[in-house]
């Protein structure tokens, strides 16, 4: 199976915060899922670097547009090799390779009669980068997606006739319900096509620091065909090395964007009808998320709540941070971002329930085995089949949910197990078993469930919390490499050596200590 996962590509107007962060997370998990399940993959992120809110930043800086992009591409590189994010790719607009295909694709537009020359006369915001008609607008003439205001732009322009692939679009969505995930978005999509599309704007002449249309070089192409064209640009479309664009778009399996609810409509109406214009197969299912909220609402630098990735990294590490973000998001909705939550599920979920699961299976399989662990002939107590069969209905579950992209069932199934195993403890009573001598074989069965639940939560963790499910498969004494989706049931480890003593996985936070850090 081949698979192609995308984030939106980033614009580049400063640091990246918590809400960029979760997107690019969600899909290197969903990455890494199919990874381990075999699957030939390939995630691709980047950044949005031309427009006029650049250009202008830029200035302000006196910088020039090109060396102030690249300083933040590589700030937001250095940032998701930090996150362990494992893109395989990584394109930016600036680049020759996306500017020369783009140039191309404007030119083909035009000259199918996709793109005539016009004018233009509305309102703009600088901040979207979106043009709206009066009727979109909020009171006072404010933007309706971030509510900054807007000006009234008059321009000559390139126009794509969005009102000539109008019915084929709905077509297209009503034939393909899988198409836009979840529902409610889907029926949001619907709605605004219904209300009639307007031919979209898709040139600029008020400021030059983007890709030239090759037939008018006055005219610089406007953001969406620029930026939207990134999933092609990334394989090599339209080049003598299409290798990538014919195995993951033409003859791939599952091609996957997953967007922000705020740029929903721009890949569910302008990206299809530019696939449509431009004949390539419409391969890709669209996953819309929610915002990271502040219990105060959006994030803003003016009102100096934004949450920078980097910060909590360094406070708790990566992988509470990732575990955090997709257990906390359901798919569609928006989240709350609060410390006080954050230490709650890291002290419950991270502390309690998996580090204390893990610490004390290896502490006790070295003190009444030398760290030896063997397959059992027999079971022995009547809740060792409980758990062999509910790691086979977790697996079925994790399976289904991380497939589509429900991150946040699949993180609740794991804890299910390690929350069964945890119970199993107390029912089967080790430290009791070990007083008997005679009870040796009933004693090493139930650490050996214990370890295969802990060898089975390391596999399905690993999309999501990398580091920790290397460190828990070297504390087993498993060679992480022989681990994969076909190795989540219950039986197949014959003996393994544990190490001597395990180290803290998550060490328990004080709620007052961490709290008085946020006053």
């Amino acid at each position: 199976m081949k698979v192609y996962v995308t984030t939106p590509i980033y614009y580049s107007s400063g640091k990246v915060h918590i809400g960029n962060s979760y997107t690019t997370i969600a899909c290197d998990v969903f990455a890494r899922f199919h990874r381990l399940s075999g699957n030939d993959t390939f995630y691709l992120t980047g950044m949005d670097e031309h427009g006029q809110k650049v250009e202008e930043a830029a200035g302000k800086l006196g910088k020039d547009p090109q060396a102030y992009v690249d300083e933040i591409a590589e700030s937001t590189k250095a940032l998701w090799k930090r996150l362990h994010i494992s893109n395989d790719d990584f394109i930016r607009t600036s680049e020759k390779r996306h500017v020369k295909i783009v140039q191309e694709i404007f030119e083909q537009l035009q000259k199918q009669d996709d793109i005539y020359l016009g004018e233009y006369e509305g309102n703009y915001c600088v901040a979207c980068e979106s043009f709206f008609t009066k009727s979109q607008l909020n009171e006072n003439d404010t933007c309706p997606d971030c509510g900054k205001p807007t000006t009234v732009v008059k321009e000559e322009g390139y126009f794509l006739k969005l009102k000539k692939y109008e019915q084929d679009l709905l077509n297209y969505i009503y034939e393909n319900p899988d198409f836009i995930q979840p529902e409610s978005r889907k029926n949001e999509v619907i709605a605004f096509i219904k209300q009639g599309l307007e031919d979209l704007c898709v040139s600029r002449t008020s400021f030059s620091w983007g890709v030239p249309v090759l037939s008018n070089p006055k005219h610089v192409v406007y953001v969406w065909i620029d930026a939207l064209s990134n999933y092609l640009t990334a394989l090599g479309y339209k080049t003598t090395n299409d290798e990538k664009y014919q195995k993951y778009w033409v003859n791939g399996d599952e091609v996957v964007h997953v967007v922000g609810k705020d740029i929903l409509r721009f890949h569910a109406i302008y990206w299809p009808i530019m696939l449509m214009a431009l004949k390539v197969p419409i391969k890709f299912k669209l996953y819309a998320h929610g915002w990271v909220l502040m219990k105060e609402g959006k994030m803003s630098k003016s009102k100096g709540n934004v949450i920078y990735p980097d910060d909590v990294i360094s406070r708790y590490g990566v992988d509470p941070l990732r575990l955090y973000l997709v257990s906390e998001m359901p798919l569609g909705n928006d989240a709350i971002f609060t410390y006080e939550r954050f230490v709650e599920r890291y002290n419950t979920l991270l502390a309690n329930d998996l580090g204390n699961l893990v610490s004390r299976t290896i502490t006790m399989i070295n003190k009444y085995f030398d760290g030896n662990v063997y397959k059992p002939k027999q079971n022995y107590f009547d809740v060792d089949e409980s758990i062999e069969k509910m790691i086979e209905e977790v697996k079925e579950k994790y399976l289904e949910y991380f497939s589509n992209f429900q991150f946040q069932n699949g993180v609740n199934e794991i804890w299910k197990l390690i929350s069964r195993a945890n119970k199993y403890i107390d029912e089967t009573t080790p430290w009791i078993l070990a007083k008997d001598e005679n009870k040796k074989e009933e004693l090493n069965s139930v650490l050996y469930h214990l370890f295969e639940v802990l060898r089975v939560v390391a596999i399905m963790i690993n999309p999501i919390m990398p580091s920790t499910s290397d460190i828990i498969f070297e504390e087993l004494g498993v060679n992480k490499e022989s681990q994969n989706i076909d190795s989540l049931q219950y039986g197949l480890t014959e003996t393994s050596k544990v190490v001597e003593k395990p180290i803290v996985l998550f060490k328990r936070l004080k709620w007052e200590e961490e709290m008085n850090k946020y006053d």
